[in-house]
């Protein structure tokens, strides 16, 4: 019985590595296993614009319940990544740097398309006829992106347009973002 155990042991070690190693490497390199970074279905900011662009085109064909419907999964797919991708970047910090790197760039990038999906939204409001559904979106884009950024511009000049605030900002320009 003390012999059978380690002839086991032995012979599943060996089983092992007489096995191919590719059927591992292949599981682990295979490209099927980045369902999430996909353009097209992932979990990301490329499905994020993907959303936006849909929303755009319901727009334009006139179809504003389809594109609200695909602003706020935009809004709300945004939001995840920004919180996750935070999550993120503050467990690895100290740890490794090219991961916070990472994830702070990917951060930024749901954080834009988050203000891109707010000033839509807004704009989508304005066009209804409700824009006291449009002010707290619009000052997210501001709290979230700040006045100096074009977005955050954008979005104060639509809050003074629609008279929720008086002062015009005259810090910056308004540019168009990018």
């Amino acid at each position: 019985m003390r012999c059978r155990l380690p002839l086991t042991a032995l012979a599943l070690s060996a089983g092992l590595l007489l096995s191919s190693g590719s059927a591992l490497a292949q599981t682990a390199a295979s490209s099927n296993d980045k369902v999430l970074a996909q353009a097209g279905g992932g979990f990301n900011v490329a499905a994020v614009q993907a959303l936006l662009n849909q929303g755009d085109a319901a727009v334009s064909a006139g179809n504003l319940t389809e594109a609200r419907n695909d602003y706020d999964n935009a809004r709300d797919a945004a939001k995840q990544l920004l919180s996750f991708y935070r999550d993120l970047s503050g467990a690895f910090r100290g740890l490794d740097a090219r991961i916070p790197r990472e994830m702070d760039a990917k951060g930024r990038k749901a954080m834009g398309l988050l203000a891109q999906a707010n000033l839509r939204l807004a704009a989508l409001f304005r066009q209804q006829n409700q824009p006291e559904v449009a002010v707290p979106v619009l000052v997210e884009v501001v709290r979230v992106m700040s006045p100096s950024r074009p977005e955050g511009q954008k979005a104060y000049q639509s809050l003074l347009e629609l008279g929720f605030v008086e002062t015009p900002y005259a810090g910056a320009k308004l540019t168009a973002p990018n």
